[in-house]
Parts: C-alpha cells; sequence; structure tokens
C-alpha cells in the first residue's frame, strides 16, 4: 500500500489529470445543482450576447441562454460519448485480441488485416462517412463513434496474449481442464487489464475530440441540446463580435481533453513494470 502511495506521489500526470478528470466528472453529475440556469429553457433575447459579468460569468449566447449553465450541461454530453463509445470500443478490441491471440492461424490473420485496414483509415473519416450514412443524432454519434476506435485495443490485447499464454498458470488450468474461453477470460484477461486499461482512458479523450468535431460540422448532437461542438459551431458567426461564446466551450474541450490525456500517461508509468526501478 505504501509502494502504491508512493508511487502516485510521483507521478503528477496522474494527480493532476486525476484532479482535472474527476471535477469534469462531478460537473456532468451535479449539473442541475451548479447550473445557475436551465441550458435550454432560460433564453431572454434582452440578454443576448451579453459579455461575462456578475449575473452571467461567461456571459450569454445569441440567444441569450448563459454560457456557463450549457458549458455545465455539455460535460454530461461529451463524457457519456467518451464513456460508453470507448467501453463499445473495448469490448470489441478485447474480444477480437484475445481470440486472435489465443487461437492463431487463420482467425488471427483474418483478425489482424482487418485492423490493419481499420489503422490506415483515420477515425474522423470513418466515423463521417458512417454519419453521412445513417444520419446526424446523438444515438447514431454513439454507434459511429462506438465501432471506429478499437483497433489499438485489438493490437494491444493480442500482444500480450502471445507472451501470456505460454507461461505457467496458463499452462496449468489447461491441465486442470478449463475451457479456451475460461482460460481467456478469468486467467488471461484480469492478468493484461493494465495496458488496456491505459488505451481505454486515452481513447475517452480522442471520443470527445471525435464529438465535438461531429457536432461542430453539424452532424452530432442537434440544437438545442447543449454539446461543446456545437456550442462552437453556432458562435462562428460571432467569433469577433462575441468570441466569449467560442472561447469558454473550446476551453471546456481543452482542459477535459488535457486532463484525460495527463491521466492516461500518468496510468501508464505506474502500470509498466519497467518504471518501477525510476520511483525512488
Amino acid at each position: 500500500m505504501n509502494k502504491t502511495i508512493l508511487k502516485i506521489k510521483n507521478q503528477p500526470n496522474l494527480v493532476i489529470g486525476g484532479l482535472i478528470t474527476a471535477v469534469v466528472i462531478f460537473m456532468a453529475l451535479a449539473a442541475p445543482v451548479l447550473s445557475p440556469y436551465h441550458p435550454v429553457d432560460d433564453a431572454d433575447l434582452m440578454v443576448s450576447e451579453e459579455p461575462p459579468g456578475a449575473e452571467h460569468l461567461m456571459g450569454t449566447d445569441e440567444q441569450g441562454r448563459d454560457i456557463l449553465s450549457r458549458v455545465i450541461y455539455g460535460s454530461r454530453i461529451s463524457l457519456s460519448i467518451g464513456i460508453v463509445t470507448q467501453v463499445m470500443n473495448t469490448i470489441i478490441g478485447i474480444i477480437l485480441g484475445l481470440s486472435a491471440g489465443y487461437f492463431g492461424k487463420w482467425w488471427d490473420d483474418l483478425v489482424m488485416g482487418l485492423t490493419n485496414i481499420m489503422l490506415s483509415i483515420p477515425s474522423m473519416i470513418f466515423a463521417l462517412a458512417i454519419m453521412a450514412l445513417i444520419g446526424p443524432g446523438l444515438i447514431n454519434v454513439f454507434f459511429a463513434l462506438g465501432i471506429t476506435n478499437w483497433s489499438y485495443t485489438c493490437r494491444i490485447t493480442r500482444s500480450q496474449v502471445l507472451f501470456t499464454r505460454s507461461l505457467d498458470y496458463v499452462k496449468a488450468a489447461k491441465a486442470l481442464g478449463y475451457g479456451d474461453i475460461r482460460i481467456m477470460f478469468t486467467q488471461i484477461l484480469p492478468n493484461i487489464l493494465g495496458p488496456i486499461l491505459v488505451i481505454g482512458t486515452l481513447g475517452v479523450a480522442s471520443a470527445i475530440l471525435l464529438e465535438a468535431s461531429l457536432s461542430f460540422l453539424g452532424l452530432g448532437t442537434q440544437p438545442p441540446t447543449p454539446s461543446w461542438g456545437g456550442m462552437l459551431a453556432t458562435a462562428r458567426a460571432q467569433m469577433f463580435t462575441a468570441p466569449w461564446i467560442s472561447i469558454f466551450p473550446g476551453l471546456a474541450i481543452f482542459v477535459t481533453v488535457l486532463g484525460l490525456n495527463l491521466f492516461g500517461d500518468g496510468l501508464r508509468d505506474i502500470l509498466d513494470p519497467h518504471s518501477v526501478g525510476k520511483i525512488k
């Protein structure tokens, strides 16, 4: 326990990233309490494009809605999409990577060929193609982003399985008569979760950026639902006349992605067995 605490204290990325992530999660969960106004209903054209002040700390948008409230509620959209879609990608990657590394042969060649194809196509391009087929909307964003970013998890899982399947405890499980599925999910998977967890954390940040990009292009969350990317899209016309409308949602995206990336880097360092010697 003391060694674990010492390792965490010596990882500023993990601490800072974890704090930022915790604050964003708390903001999303406590949005109804923290938000001073309703993000959609409390629109007042009499105070439209009002600069930041005592009554509206981040100002108002072109419809007189409080930007702070919309940024707070927008964290719910971004985090839910980031977490849910990355869980979907992680499940796909784990199943394909586990089976490919464990069974090998033609199935391994097929999975790796599909993975290489996915890696050769930028996630944004693939997501845009899917959204063009199925149309814009929040549910469609979940589907599009949930099947576009599993290739890294698949590769990492497969490489770990190739090493782990020859270890003694796996051979012992086979000798005890464990089935292949049981060995993969109860013996191998729990021992390779470290790298997968790191990839998953970084994948949440990527999904948030992708969602913001799709919403900015009009293919993601549709108005009037508050979304950071959607807020940036509607603020383009007021970029110079009311810059605060775009500055604050942009900062929210930047800080959230930065926190998740720092947290992922910290996890990688603390879970990497080769970094143990670096901790003093």
